[in-house]
C-alpha cells in the first residue's frame, strides 16, 4: 500500500489540523486519542512517510527508529505511567485493525488492564 500524504496524521504532522500534543521531538508526535479507551490514551507516531510498522522497520532510518521508540518511553513516564504500567498496542493493516494508514501506537493506561490481549481496551471501560 502506498502512503496517502492527505492521511489524518500527515495532516496533524503538517499543522493543518490541531491535536491536543502532549510531546514532541525531532522523532515524533505524541498526542491524545480524541476518542480515548482508556483514562490515558495516547497515540505517538514518528515524523515521516511510514504506512504500517513493517514499513517503518524495513525503510525508516536507524536514527528515526531508535528515535520514535525512545519517545514512546518518554511520553510514557512524563504521563507518569510507568510505576503501575501501560499498554501500547500497533494495528497493522486491515486485517489488524488499522484505520489510519500512517504508523502509529497507543499508549493506553490509567486504569488495571487484563493480561489476555483478547481483552483490549473499549470505550465502556473509561
Amino acid at each position: 500500500m502506498a502512503y496517502d500524504p492527505d492521511n489524518i496524521f500527515a495532516r496533524i504532522l503538517r499543522g493543518e489540523i490541531p491535536c491536543k500534543r502532549v510531546f514532541e521531538d525531532d522523532f515524533a508526535l505524541a498526542f491524545h486519542d480524541i476518542n480515548p479507551l482508556a483514562p490515558v490514551h495516547v497515540l505517538v507516531i514518528p515524523k515521516g512517510p511510514y504506512v504500517s510498522n513493517a514499513d517503518f522497520a524495513a525503510n525508516a532510518p536507524d536514527g528515526l527508529v531508535l528515535g520514535f521508540w525512545r519517545a514512546v518511553g518518554k511520553v510514557a513516564n512524563q504521563l507518569g505511567l510507568d510505576p503501575e504500567g501501560y499498554r501500547i498496542v500497533s494495528n497493522h493493516g486491515p486485517n489488524g485493525g488499522q484505520l489510519v494508514f500512517h504508523f502509529h501506537v497507543h499508549l493506553f493506561g490509567g486504569r488495571t488492564m487484563g493480561h489476555r490481549m483478547g481483552n483490549m481496551p473499549r470505550s465502556t471501560d473509561t
